[in-house]
Parts: C-alpha cells; sequence; structure tokens
C-alpha cells in the first residue's frame, strides 16, 4: 500500500482536457488528479505536497519519484516465454508442474512477469487470477497490459487473459471456495533482495514489505486442487517457517521453490 506521508497524484503528459481512461485510472488507484497547466513534474509534486507523480502517457501511465520510475512492460514475462516457445525449460513452469487448461491463483502479481509466464502456459481452456494489494501498482499494471499493444499475437493473448484483482491476498483467498484453484502460487518480496534483480527495483518502495503469514498458506492450502508454491532465495527460512518441507532449486540462480503438494480429497457419498 502507498504510504500516505509518500502521497501521490495523476497529471497528464502536457496542458490538455483531462483524458476520461487518465481519470478511471485515478479513480481505481485511489489517487487524485491534478491539472499539468504546463507545470513541470518537480513542481506539480512541489504544489501538491507529494513525493511521486503518475504521468498519463500514451502506452500507459509512468509513476515518477526519486531516482527511478515505475511503469509496466512485459519484458521479463516475455523473454521467458520465448525460451519457452524455443524449448527450453522455465523454473517456475517446473515448479508449478504447469499445463494447458490448469486454473491458477497469484497471489503476490507485482509487475505480472510470472503471471504473464502462466498465462501462456494454461493457455485460453485455463485461467490465471492475479491479486495486488496495492491499489497503486495494481492499476498501473492494468492500464500498462491494456495499453501495450506492441508484439506478436500470442503475447497480447497471454495477456488479455491475466485478471486482476486489488487487495490482500490473505482475504482474497479467504473468499474464495474450498478447491477452487489447481495451484495457489506466492511470490513474496524477498526480504533480502538479490542484487542482479535491478528490473523489480523500482516496485520494491511500492510492495508489501509484510512476510506471509502461516495463516495464508493455511487457506491456500484449502483453496488449491493440486499445489501450493512459495518462490524465495535457496537460503530462506521462510520455507521452514510456512512448512514448505520440499523445495525445488533453480540451477541458473538463487531461487527456489517450495511445494506442497495436495493431496486429493475422497468424495463421500
Amino acid at each position: 500500500m502507498i504510504k500516505l506521508e509518500d502521497g501521490c497524484v495523476v497529471t497528464e503528459t502536457r496542458t490538455g482536457f483531462p483524458d476520461p481512461e487518465m481519470l478511471m485510472f485515478a479513480a481505481g488507484a485511489g489517487i487524485p488528479y491534478s491539472p499539468r497547466q504546463d507545470r513541470s513534474l518537480a513542481r506539480v509534486m512541489e504544489d501538491e505536497k507529494v513525493s511521486r507523480v503518475v504521468v498519463w502517457e500514451r502506452e500507459g501511465p509512468i509513476l515518477y519519484g526519486g531516482e527511478e520510475k515505475f511503469f509496466y512492460h512485459p519484458s521479463m514475462g516475455k523473454n521467458r516465454v520465448s525460451r519457452l516457445r524455443r524449448g527450453e525449460s522455465d523454473p517456475l513452469v517446473q515448479a508449478l508442474d504447469l499445463a494447458p487448461g490448469l486454473e491458477v491463483l497469484d497471489c503476490t502479481l507485482g509487475l505480472g512477469a510470472d503471471a504473464l509466464v502462466i498465462s501462456y502456459v494454461v493457455g485460453s481452456a485455463g485461467r490465471v487470477m492475479g491479486t495486488e494489494s496495492s491499489p497503486l501498482v495494481a492499476a498501473i499494471v492494468r492500464w500498462g497490459i491494456k495499453k501495450y499493444v506492441k508484439g506478436p499475437v500470442w503475447l497480447q493473448e497471454a495477456l488479455d487473459r491475466i485478471e486482476i484483482h486489488t487487495g490482500d491476498h490473505f482475504e482474497i483467498l479467504r473468499s474464495q471456495p474450498s478447491q477452487s484453484f489447481d495451484i495457489v502460487y506466492f511470490d513474496p518480496m524477498f526480504r533480502n533482495p538479490i542484487a542482479v534483480c535491478s528490473g523489480i527495483s523500482p516496485l520494491r518502495p511500492l510492495a508489501n514489505p509484510e512476510p506471509l503469514m502461516v495463516e495464508a498458506v493455511q487457506e491456500a492450502r484449502r483453496v488449491a486442487r493440486r499445489r501450493v508454491v512459495l518462490k524465495e532465495r535457496y537460503q530462506s527460512q521462510e520455507f521452514q517457517r510456512l512448512g514448505f518441507e520440499q523445495v525445488q532449486m533453480s540451477k541458473k540462480s538463487e531461487i527456489a521453490y517450495g511445494i506442497m503438494d495436495i493431496e486429493p480429497q475422497i468424495q463421500e457419498g
């Protein structure tokens, strides 16, 4: 969630009439609109007494603040799908044991790179629902996906299939019927970031810093039909704390996946 003291407003690229889509974005993210009126971004932030400003660009919303900017781009997910299409493996696909037609709940959407890979593999017969606790991050990714029209058909179709829901993943899990998804997936922000993962560094100040709750994993076990998966650093103590006894290592990185297989429930009667 965005801290109140950080503050944020939405404005246009240049002075003009407000774009209706921009106003819809601002309403969905829960942040006010401030007319540009030929002001620099620094002046907008100074006048509005905020530390961040979202500029409504033709390609989608871009968040400015500090030394970095945050916007949606499918680059990481797109590159991974391209490797899959060349016949290469992906550790997430292996950890989730993905296949066409499966239904997956991604509890920590972030920039949506994993959701894009999942969406491509499960295909049109499957489903991927992503939850994001930050209304601003969810809105930027949702509108970024909508405005992104570049790339091949397979990319656009995979992006279009991602369902984005704003809210706390624990509460969303509690609202789901039992065994309503094949797989429930968690990728919380690492407590100790990997230095080479610069692609997600603009997301870190906006991400939910709270550790994953044991209760959330318990709800995930209720909701999942086949498997619950946690992505973490391979040295992480989170696997043990949260009850993930099976840990699958990635050969080419510091990332590992904790796996809980769900025993099939016998139907009575």
